[in-house]
């Protein structure tokens, strides 16, 4: 893979290496404040901080509108918002690693949608599919896969692939504008604030901090590399990069809470690095091009 390439690839790991690292302070957060005021005020905090730069950019183009990634990124942003509101949602009622092994079943959808957009499904494809899925099971040790809250959260992983592939559609934009433009849709849930007042009390200066740590690294700079890197990936392969947050997560979690790693966990990381390395072959082959004499 030459060095054009791989600076794609490696734009889609620091994302989750970013998304790995919002597990415990999405906790925090979401343990005193309600879905509504996450989903709304991270959204917010995110638009406000990018918009000096989508100023300064648009005025050096002379002020000349692109309105096409202003569509793909509010169709991304409808998905975006969608998906972090029925994850956080749904895993009120169910447990943690029945939210992370439904949320990493997005790209079971991704790869359908894939399959139907082309009319194929190469071995590869199905190879890395299965491999992923078992380690991403064997990761998240899910409980019994029942109740609303499952039900909620697997919307939520549909919505996510949904962004994935408009991402892919609109990878031609500048990255930071296109997610500035996906960040839009999502102040609309700051209306609860309207409806309900009091959900803003939990507010406290302790979570605002980190819902602007959410916002600066896990929402812009996540999305930011996720937009550059999907310019070169196509997005099959980048939601089997995405397996890789179940891993960062529980590493995450070794550091922070002292957490051991047991297996089982190991094997599924182990299988996870294989399904990516399934996935990518064939891209690298088309890359690389027919052998020369």
């Amino acid at each position: 893979m030459g060095r054009c390439c791989l600076r794609y690839y490696l734009a889609l790991f620091g994302t989750v290496v970013l998304w790995g690292s919002s597990f415990p302070v999405i906790k925090v957060v979401v343990s005193s404040v309600d879905e509504y005021v996450y989903t709304g005020f991270r959204g917010l905090l995110s638009v406000v901080f990018l918009t000096p730069y989508v100023v300064v950019y648009y005025r050096g183009r002379g002020w000349r509108f692109d309105w096409g990634c202003f569509r793909g990124g509010l169709f991304a942003g409808l998905f975006y918002g969608l998906g972090i509101w029925f994850q956080g949602w749904g895993t009120r009622f169910t447990s943690a690693s029945n939210s992370a092994f439904i949320t990493g079943l997005n790209v079971l959808f991704v790869y359908v949608y894939t399959a139907l957009a082309t009319r194929s499904f190469p071995r590869e494809l199905f190879y890395s599919l299965l491999l992923g899925l078992s380690g991403l099971y064997l990761i998240t040790s899910p409980g019994s896969l029942s109740g609303i809250g499952d039900l909620l959260v697997l919307i939520g992983a549909f919505m996510w692939a949904g962004q994935i592939i408009v991402f892919d559609k609109y990878s031609y934009c500048n990255p930071l504008i296109l997610s500035y433009y996906m960040f839009i849709p999502s102040l609309l849930y700051n209306i609860a604030l309207i409806i309900g007042p009091r959900r803003i009390n939990g507010l406290n200066p302790t979570n605002l901090l980190l819902l602007t740590y959410l916002a600066i690294a896990c929402s812009i700079g996540a999305i930011t590399l996720q937009a550059y890197g999907q310019k070169k990936v196509p997005p099959e392969t980048t939601a089997t990069i995405f397996l890789l947050e179940p891993i960062l997560a529980a590493i995450y979690s070794n550091i922070t809470l002292h957490e051991t790693l047991q297996p089982k966990q190991i094997l599924g990381a182990a299988l996870i690095l294989a399904a990516i390395y399934t996935t990518t072959r064939k891209q690298r082959k088309m890359v690389a091009g027919p052998p020369t004499e």
